[in-house]
């Protein structure tokens, strides 16, 4: 096999150089910053936890109930059976540093978007790769109301937990803690509704 010409060798290894870096730029890690909004009807929101020293995030816009029926019924503005978004204006994003267990469920670490099955009442939580749209972030909303969420693109769906806050919770409120020994917990609280999932960390 003849050699190639140092021009042209330089030429490949800068080719596959540039297409590394792009590469590189397709899977950076989400910013939080990136995600966040003015909207101060559903103000970002977030929550962090550090379990066996890898870290978690999810960052969110948190709408308020506002005198509204959220949740249980075809009157509500979310109506059993239905896919939410988990919040309001971007999608919910989940960044972990570490492969996780989500209640059977695994998830790979990085970045993802979360969206939940409302299925009669028994929520699902949906992990879904798709983040952007174009130069975007997925809005969580397409035009004709439908939400974002893409089956193709699904990690997979985890079933979760269901109860009822003490109190109506008035602005949507999204939880992760620690609950040692390499788990913790995801919970989501709105309205008259929580919502919980465990997390083992890998």
């Amino acid at each position: 096999m003849e050699k190639e010409p140092p021009s042209e060798m330089k030429r490949i290894l800068l080719t596959a150089l540039f297409l590394t870096g792009l590469t590189g730029l397709a899977t950076a890690q989400v910013k939080m910053e990136d995600l966040q909004t003015k909207n101060p009807d559903s103000p970002n929101a977030s929550t962090t936890v550090t379990i066996n020293g890898k870290q978690l995030w999810i960052a969110y816009h948190a709408p308020s109930v506002k005198g509204r029926k959220i949740f249980g019924g075809a009157d509500a503005l979310q109506p059993d059976g239905t896919i939410w978004r988990l919040g309001a204006d971007y999608a919910t994003v989940l960044h972990t540093d570490a492969d996780l267990d989500l209640n059977g469920l695994a998830v790979p670490k990085g970045d993802y978007a979360l969206y939940a099955d409302l299925d009669k009442g028994q929520w699902k939580l949906i992990v879904n790769k798709t983040l952007m749209a174009g130069g975007r972030h997925v809005w969580g909303i397409n035009m004709d109301g439908t939400t974002t969420n893409n089956s193709s693109t699904e990690i997979g769906r985890a079933a979760m937990t269901m109860g009822k806050p003490p109190a109506p919770v008035e602005k949507l409120k999204i939880t992760l803690s620690d609950a040692g020994a390499g788990k913790g917990k995801l919970l989501v609280e709105f309205a008259n509704v929580t919502a919980s999932v465990p997390v083992t960390v890998k």
